[in-house]
């Protein structure tokens, strides 16, 4: 693991290198991961509605912030459909979040297309909850084939074992920002 309080100062720029961006694509993924793994308190379920990730994830820099917030988007585009992700992560400030996450770290199309999916599935989730049958809901009030055309937009066709828009985001995103994921490093 690469140490975060190192930084390295290229005296010709002003920018400040940080030893981590010399890593592979693949390997600064892990390297976020591993941070990510260590700044959300564990005990702050992004599963339940009492805001306790958000909450736990609000304090982090900006840039790793969008990455806690869109983490689970990205498994829920790879595993469901864009609505059946709010069945899940549906707390209205754990939302909130990965809207601004998306539009952080570049994504302002999937960022329309998932605050459109969410002004659709939310109204009907208690109805949901209460039949058991998200599809048959959707499909009755006439939505599911939006959150069908959602989907596919936001999950674009792309070659087997590359990352997705949401973890490829994060990588172009940390190249170009990283004092947003790791934070303002001195010497």
């Amino acid at each position: 693991m690469v140490r975060y309080d190192v930084l390295k100062m290229d005296l010709k720029s002003t920018k400040q290198q940080y030893a981590v961006l010399a890593l592979s694509d693949e390997k600064l993924l892990e390297e976020i991961f591993s941070l990510l793994s260590i700044s959300v308190n564990p005990l702050a379920n992004p599963y339940s509605d009492d805001g306790s990730y958000a909450a736990s994830i609000s304090r982090l820099p900006i840039g790793l912030r969008a990455m806690a917030a869109t983490h689970h988007l990205d498994i829920s585009l790879t595993l469901d459909d864009l609505g059946w992700h709010f069945l899940n992560f549906g707390e209205s400030s754990f939302v909130r979040e990965t809207e601004a996450g998306l539009r952080e770290l570049g994504l302002r199309e999937m960022a329309d297309w998932f605050a459109e999916a969410y002004a659709i599935v939310n109204p009907l989730r208690p109805e949901i909850d209460v039949c058991g049958d998200y599809d048959d809901c959707l499909t009755q009030h006439g939505h599911m084939d939006r959150i069908d055309e959602l989907t596919r937009q936001a999950r674009p066709k792309q070659a087997k074992g590359s990352k997705g828009p949401i973890y490829g985001a994060w990588i172009t995103y940390t190249r170009a920002h990283p004092e947003n994921v790791f934070g303002k490093q001195i010497l």
